[in-house]
């Protein structure tokens, strides 16, 4: 067996639990060897039974089967296996529910391990659902430090540790990707000891020096991508795009509005970066509301002015239409052709009635942008598709998709009919997720990054209010009051059901099986809502699960306010400008993160009307009440971000996870020295040979990032 292969040729896998491991993202050995276990349990302190019988908590013992009984329950009639087991120093009782087959597994007369907890009955004490293991071989789910992985539907850290324990038996052929210099400089594992010591350590010691190396050389992988591709970057040409004042000052004296100090110094780095011949390379980062869109038509104008063409991609269809719809308005004093590509959606707007979007055939679109007819190109990933191809690409402006520049870019390069002059475009990534500096400058160290920290004039602070169960039928009457003046109202549901539900069943629930409860939740809500709480009012309900076309009428009818509450999934946290809602409203506000948060409140207060944002929570949390307080008392999401990585790390920031980092590497990223050794160590490898020609297998590593 290698790294790559296929767990349809491991044996004891099987076509069932082949689709059980898809559904965790493992399809080959070494994805299972790398399924690292989010925890460990330490089972080595084996007890006594005398001992045992007096714990309150979990014990380990090892003693012999004297009986091993089944039967049922009287009240429910579950399948019930009861079993003695004594050693030197006593004897006690063991009940397993729900596990017939046990009294196959384990025979009277044989040693075994068992770890679980001490219940308290009528009689005596007795062990509870344990843990059980022979004990005639090694320990593997007891008796020792046990790893715990995470799971899914009827895949069980049981079974994992049985099939991770069989492939390390295998694996002393596994090719050492980290330089020899390097292990021995930093005192690190080989890959051999490494994956044995953290999936079974001997000593928490072992665990942890295994999880700091697979640690840094997740990072050192990233450093190796990110600083090669500033380097490749740096010695690259792209066309240079001059800076023409006036037509500039007629843009913003088009505008409606004045543009603020921030925009006027952000539009001015990247206007001067477009005039170099090396590709632009930047972050424009800005809070919710703060116009990052009218810094990017400003540079998509220039291009134009020089002959050239702009794609404009955004992550979801609602988000592009948006784009779509502004950069139209903002255009039509210039004369601009803006059209819109999605997956199901093809428009384009006439400079003579930009307000007014015509239907085209994919065909005739896609020969109009060929031949460079199309000047600015607004679409989702539709717009990397292989029939698509520019007749003169010069810029790429990705919105919420930073992550994924590199090949973005490469690809609309590819699209671009002048790619093999070898001219690269300019490349303008924006994000209004607040990330912490830290993080930007390890996630994103390829990109210059330019903040705009500056609201527009008139807008007023949205008041945020946490709100106790006590107190939701006032806040409903504030809700109710908004709707009389005109103003109009978002509902957000929590990403999952409440915890007691998802308590209640027998497995460990995997994070991607939430979607179909959200919209449940979502469903719910709605119906409470239009039928007990404002059954004179119309709400509406969107959600993912929703057909495109759905989702886009009830945009509009939000937008066009004939729609009084809006109850929507996260979907609605990017992308969805509605000036006249002044309310958003969060249920289940402890479930959210406060960079996350912070992005619902933003979509309020997006006029001159004071807007305000409720957060309603049941839980009773002091942690989760002084994270809610925070969002009460400050308005800067990168300052809430800040506070967000030190409550929850950098893995539950909205947008980070992008990077598709495990969590023990994601936990690092606040660990700033081991950050700066693995951005150290990636510099001199790259300053001695930036192609990776003399190593192959971090070649290989820093291409799968690309992909």
């Amino acid at each position: 067996m290698t790294l790559s292969t296929p767990l349809s040729e491991v044996p004891r896998v099987g076509p069932v639990y082949e689709k059980r491991l898809k559904k965790l993202g493992i399809t080959t050995v070494g994805d299972l060897l790398f399924h690292f276990p989010r925890a460990y349990e330490d089972l080595r302190n084996v007890t006594s039974i005398a001992q045992a019988k007096k714990e309150e908590g979990n014990v380990c013992v090892k003693g012999r089967v004297l009986k091993i009984r089944k039967g049922r329950t009287l009240r429910k009639h579950m399948s019930l296996v009861q079993a003695a087991v004594e050693d030197d120093t006593g004897t006690m009782q063991v009940v397993w529910f729900n596990q017939p087959y046990l009294t196959d597994t384990l025979k009277e007369g044989e040693e075994v391990y068992l770890a679980g907890k001490m219940a308290r009955g009528s009689a005596s004490a007795y062990l509870s659902n344990p843990a059980y293991e022979k004990a005639k071989a090694l320990p593997m789910h007891t008796g020792r430090i046990v790893p715990v992985y995470a799971q899914t539907l009827g895949l069980t850290s049981r079974w994992l540790r049985f099939m991770v324990s069989g492939i390390l038996q295998n694996a002393q052929g596994l090719s050492e990707s980290l330089p020899p210099t390097l292990l021995q400089e930093r005192g690190f594992p080989p890959i051999v000891k490494a994956l044995q010591d953290i999936h079974f350590p001997n000593t928490p010691k072992e665990a942890e020096a295994s999880r700091r190396r697979f640690a840094f050389e997740e990072l050192f992988y990233l450093f190796l991508f990110v600083l090669s591709e500033r380097k490749k970057l740096a010695a690259a040409k792209a066309p240079v795009i001059p800076f023409e004042p006036s037509l500039l000052q007629r843009f913003t004296s088009s505008l409606p509005f004045q543009l603020t100090e921030a925009q006027r110094k952000a539009a001015w780095r990247i206007l001067k970066d477009l005039e170099k011949p090396r590709p632009m390379n930047r972050l424009l980062q800005g809070d919710v509301g703060s116009g990052k869109t009218v810094v990017a038509a400003m540079a998509a104008l220039s291009a134009r002015k020089a002959g050239l063409q702009t794609a404009f991609m955004a992550p979801t269809e609602i988000l592009a239409q948006q784009h779509f719809k502004t950069l139209s308005l903002l255009f039509a004093p210039f004369k601009l052709k803006v059209a819109l590509l999605t997956g199901k959606s093809d428009r384009w707007t006439s400079p003579k009635l930009p307000r007014e979007p015509i239907e085209i055939s994919r065909k005739k679109l896609l020969e109009k942008v060929k031949a460079g007819d199309m000047e600015v190109l607004v679409g989702t990933h539709a717009l990397i598709q292989d029939k698509v191809r520019f007749g003169n690409l010069g810029l790429i402006v990705l919105d919420e998709q930073h992550r994924f520049g590199v090949r973005q870019r490469a690809k609309l390069q590819a699209a671009s009919r002048k790619g093999h002059t070898l001219l690269v475009p300019h490349l303008l990534s924006m994000t209004a997720t607040p990330i912490p500096r830290t993080l930007t400058l390890t996630l994103y160290g390829d990109l210059d990054l330019t903040l705009l920290d500056e609201l527009p004039q008139g807008r007023k602070p949205v008041l945020t209010q946490v709100i106790a169960p006590e107190e939701r039928k006032l806040a409903y009457k504030a809700v109710r009051k908004e709707i009389q003046k005109g103003r109009q109202v978002f509902v957000i549901c929590p990403r999952i059901e409440e915890k007691s539900e998802i308590r209640n069943t027998k497995y460990e629930i995997n994070s991607k099986f939430l979607p179909s409860l959200e919209v449940k939740s979502v469903k719910a809500e709605y119906e409470r809502l239009s039928k007990e709480v404002f059954p004179d009012l119309r709400v509406a309900m969107l959600h993912g699960k929703l057909a495109q076309k759905e989702k886009e009428a009830v945009m509009r009818k939000f937008q066009r306010g004939t729609i009084d509450i809006l109850v929507s999934t996260s979907v609605v946290e990017v992308g969805v400008d509605v000036p006249n809602a002044t309310v958003m409203l969060i249920e289940g506000a402890e479930h959210f993160g406060l960079a996350q948060l912070h992005q619902f409140r933003g979509r309020v207060g997006r006029s001159a009307y004071q807007s305000h944002c409720f957060l309603f929570t049941e839980s009773s949390s002091s942690r989760a009440a002084s994270r809610l307080k925070a969002l009460e008392e400050s308005s800067s999401g990168f300052e809430l971000a800040e506070k967000d990585l030190k409550l929850r790390g950098p893995g539950d920031l909205a947008g980070v996870k992008q990077w598709g980092m495990p969590d023990f590497a994601m936990e690092q990223l606040t660990n700033l020295p081991l950050v700066e050794e693995a951005r150290e160590a990636a510099l001199q490898i790259l300053d001695e040979d930036i192609r990776l020609e003399h190593y192959p297998l971090l070649k290989e590593k820093v291409e799968k990032l690309r992909e």
